[in-house]
């Protein structure tokens, strides 16, 4: 099977009603991103970031896939599908994708602050005083401002096999993740979905924008895909 890889960001997730990573005063509901998503705020105030993280597990709860992340789920009956998302939400696996890297880690996970390779399933909130089995705070598993991104080269790995490439719902302008797409075989064809593209046409080879939302560029894309 033909191998097609897909990048999605903020802008998938958005359309199911979950709030984009950085609003336009760069801002992350109502929080500088730094007090929330960086080993200094943990630092400065654990309840702070426990609470923030709590809430968003919370609306996590009452969001559902899209119709464009179960178009995704159609095309692994006829190709070999893996998203890399920058999301840090379930509904690419609530949708029923089977093969999704999360570059930025996985808010129904909580991990230990002694030890990161102990990660575990958490659906429910954190709280201080919830402890990993070496008896150390647990944190939210996810990756802050300041800190590697583990996943990293396995994605690049992954992205070098691909036939077909999907950009979705992100600007592919923040680092690491921006640098995924110039891994890709030499004529490998990128399908850039994002209704304000951050890039033109004749900035990369073999790119075809689609300037839509997600849900209805991903449908758009498939189409293009299948008629070639």
């Amino acid at each position: 099977m033909e191998k097609i890889v897909v990048l999605t960001g903020a802008g998938i997730s958005a359309e199911s009603g979950i709030n984009t990573f950085r609003d336009a005063d760069g801002l992350w509901e109502g929080h500088d991103v730094m007090e929330v998503a960086s080993p200094k705020g943990w630092n400065d105030n654990k309840e702070l970031v426990l609470n923030f993280y709590n809430e968003r597990r919370s609306q996590l709860r009452k969001v559902s896939p899209n119709n464009a992340h179960k178009a995704l789920v159609d095309l692994q009956k006829e190709y070999h599908v893996t998203i890399i998302t920058q999301n840090v939400d379930d509904l690419h696996e609530r949708a029923g994708s089977k093969n999704v890297i999360h570059l930025h880690g996985e808010l129904l996970k909580a991990r230990s602050t002694f030890d990161e390779n102990l990660v575990y399933d958490w659906e429910s909130d954190i709280e201080i005083g919830d402890l990993c089995e070496r008896q150390h705070q647990l944190r939210p598993h996810i990756v802050w401002f300041g800190e590697a991104v583990p996943l990293l080269e396995k994605a690049v790995e992954i992205v070098k096999t691909a036939d077909y490439l999907f950009v979705i719902g992100t600007s592919m302008q923040v680092y690491p993740a921006a640098s995924l797409i110039h891994y890709r075989k030499s004529r490998v064809p990128i399908y850039f979905i994002d209704p304000k593209p951050s890039i033109s046409e004749n900035e990369l080879a073999d790119l075809i924008i689609i300037p839509e939302k997600a849900t209805i560029g991903v449908p758009k894309a498939i189409s293009l895909l299948t008629d070639e």
